[in-house]
């Protein structure tokens, strides 16, 4: 350690001295005493920071050296390796040794070794997390360790692809949260006009769609950035698909197989047909972990996967789950599961199933009746034709707009979608104004003394006279509007603000005024996020909480209970094994024993004058006691 510290003052004489050490280590490591080849490592941290060796070639011995059966030792070198990476891409990406590395990384993972392995993998995966190798390069290295033969391996690196990648707080400051149109816009819009019950059940109906429109805006809460820099997605998932066919592995380990099989083929939207009859047969309410299953069946499903490859699937969760014999509980899992897979792949489902299912609207368990009528909502705005045609519902503006796809059909569209709502350029500078209030209304959402009811915004009254100029076009002028004014002008983030307001309308508008008035069935759940990936709660949702066992219920009662002995004083002996006092002693006799004492005749005898006395004596010892 000497030499290593004075080794920059002595350039001459100790040049030889960081090989020295190097070839020293890589040829007796394993016979060395543990103290000194300690010793020695550190030394060799310490030339490497003070600039007098190659990274390249220290941190290639540091790899051989984890298969040292020294705990200590591999701690100490793993560190080291990842800080002096991250020291080596502190200013820039020092590709030539980050490639020189990897190649190198990419030997250790099938080295005999096993910890020298999962210590490579682990060194890579806290790499990439510290977002200094998050390239395409280090995650495909990666992907072959979930090939490995050790089970610890194997699972460290399927873990890396199931987990969190980024922080989900991450940025949310930088989007803004007032894009598209806010609570207070959609209340002034209903402030003017009869203060009726019709006009108070649209002003109710809108503000239900603002939530939804919502709800479908926010984040993803796991960026799985990872898995989509794998160069070959369909291999992979093919490969991973006939290591779990043949896997003989806990159980646990095929659910990690599952799930990042499933999230493969939802989010690359691969072809994967083999994977439906394998997860097919674990569709049943008794199978371990059935909920999961049901989630990545979800999730494995996408709009480009054949129909016929899709409707077995949903027969067998329908014939399975969805039950008079099974409880209610199981039956909403079961409905909940085909709403999510026919959500996501709608033509798969066939309108006998649909029309059954409905009729579970009237189910006596709540959940179910809350889930059924969950899948009937979302059939009313993708293919109302499907369904009966009570449980259509009033057709909305956008529901007559709505057009089912064919399989593998694309809506591509040469217009903006609502554009028809805005003015031409012409009269572009008369609604500069705009911007001030648009400000104020954003800023004063948190205001309840509700002086802004008194503010007229000419705004609002424009975007009401624009509605209804369109209302006198027809679809086609509607159209021909739209495709004009988005090729004519640039779009401000505003006017985006007036589309998504104008588009939020037509599901609140009925198409006619003409159509039968019906009763209107409120859903109290929204529509789920459709995004790329789906959560548990959104197989395992319960409208209605279940009742509690009795075991249940007695263990939160006994819970909730205090001790009796809290509020019992304590008697004080000196000696536990001491025998009693008379005094003690007369307390536990029997009362006919006592009856005829001295004690018990005068006790009602005595004046008033005694019983004062008495009670001021009684009153001092319980006071001296409690002290």
């Amino acid at each position: 350690m000497f030499l290593a510290h004075v080794s920059q003052c002595y350039p001459t004489h100790l040049s030889a001295f960081p090989q020295e050490l190097k070839q020293l280590l890589l040829c007796h490591h394993s016979v060395l005493n543990p103290e000194l080849r300690m010793t020695f490592c550190k030394a060799l941290i310490l030339l490497r920071n003070k600039g007098l060796i190659n990274p390249t070639d220290l941190l290639e011995l540091f790899f051989e050296l984890l298969r040292c059966q020294d705990k200590l030792l591999r701690k100490t070198l793993y560190i080291h390796i990842v800080t002096d990476i991250k020291n080596i891409n502190a200013k820039h990406k020092n590709n030539k040794v980050n490639t020189s590395l990897q190649n190198f990384m990419y030997t250790m993972l099938r080295d005999g070794n096993v910890t020298a392995a999962k210590m490579s993998l682990d060194v890579m995966i806290e790499l990439y997390n510290r977002n200094i190798w998050n390239d395409a390069k280090t995650v495909n290295v990666i992907t072959t360790a979930c090939f490995s033969k050790v089970t610890k391996i194997q699972v460290a690196a399927l873990k890396f692809f199931l987990g969190k990648d980024e922080d989900p707080k991450q940025d949310s400051d930088s989007e803004s949260e007032d894009d598209g149109p806010s609570a207070r816009d959609i209340i002034m819009r209903y402030a003017t006009g009869k203060k009726n019950t019709k006009h108070k059940r649209k002003l109710e109906k809108a503000m239900k769609v603002l939530k939804k429109h919502k709800k479908k805006k926010k984040k993803e809460l796991f960026s799985f950035s990872a898995i989509h820099l794998i160069h070959d997605p369909q291999d992979f998932a093919e490969k991973l698909l006939h290591q779990l066919e043949r896997s003989k592995e806990r159980f646990e380990v095929k659910i990690m197989l599952l799930d990042l099989i499933s999230r493969l083929v939802g989010i690359h939207e691969l072809f994967l047909f083999n994977f439906y009859p394998f997860v097919q047969r674990f569709l049943q309410p008794h199978q371990q972990e059935v909920t999961k299953i049901l989630l990545y069946t979800a999730q494995a499903t996408h709009h480009l996967v054949p129909p016929e490859i899709i409707q077995p699937v949903l027969r067998t969760i329908a014939n399975n789950f969805i039950t008079d014999r099974n409880s209610g509980e199981v039956m909403t899992v079961g409905i909940n599961a085909i709403k999510e897979v026919s959500s996501r792949c709608p033509l798969a489902m066939t309108e006998e199933l649909l029309q059954d299912l409905a009729e579970y609207k009237s189910h006596k368990d709540k959940n179910v009746m809350m889930a059924a009528k969950t899948l009937i909502n979302i059939f009313r705005s993708t293919n109302p034709q499907m369904l009966n045609r009570k449980d259509r519902g009033k057709p909305t503006e956008s529901s007559r707009d709505a057009r089912v796809l064919e399989y593998g059909e694309l809506d591509a569209k040469d217009y903006i979608p609502g554009a028809e709502v805005l003015e031409d350029e012409k009269s572009e500078n008369e609604v500069e104004g705009e911007e001030g209030w648009e400000d104020v209304s954003l800023s004063e959402d948190e205001e309840d003394d509700g002086e802004w009811i008194d503010v007229h915004h000419s705004s609002d009254e424009e975007q009401k006279t624009g509605e209804e100029n369109v209302k006198t076009l027809s679809l086609e002028e509607q159209k021909a509007k739209a495709a004009s004014i988005s090729i004519s002008r640039l779009f401000t983030q505003d006017d985006f603000k007036k589309i998504r307001l104008a588009q939020m309308s037509k599901e609140v508008r009925f198409a006619s005024s003409k159509v039968q008035k019906r009763k209107n069935i409120e859903i109290t759940d929204d529509e789920a996020n459709r995004g790329e990936l789906l959560s548990l709660r959104d197989i395992e949702h319960l409208h209605k909480k279940p009742k509690s066992d009795k075991e249940t219920r007695l263990a939160t009662a006994a819970a909730g209970k205090t001790e009796r002995n809290t509020f019992v004083r304590k008697k004080s002996r000196l000696n536990p094994f001491a025998s009693t006092t008379n005094k003690e002693k007369r307390k536990k006799k029997n009362f006919m024993m006592m009856k005829y004492s001295q004690n018990i005749r005068m006790k009602g005898k005595r004046s008033f004058r005694d019983k004062q006395l008495a009670l001021r004596d009684a009153l001092l010892k319980k006071k001296k006691l409690l002290n």
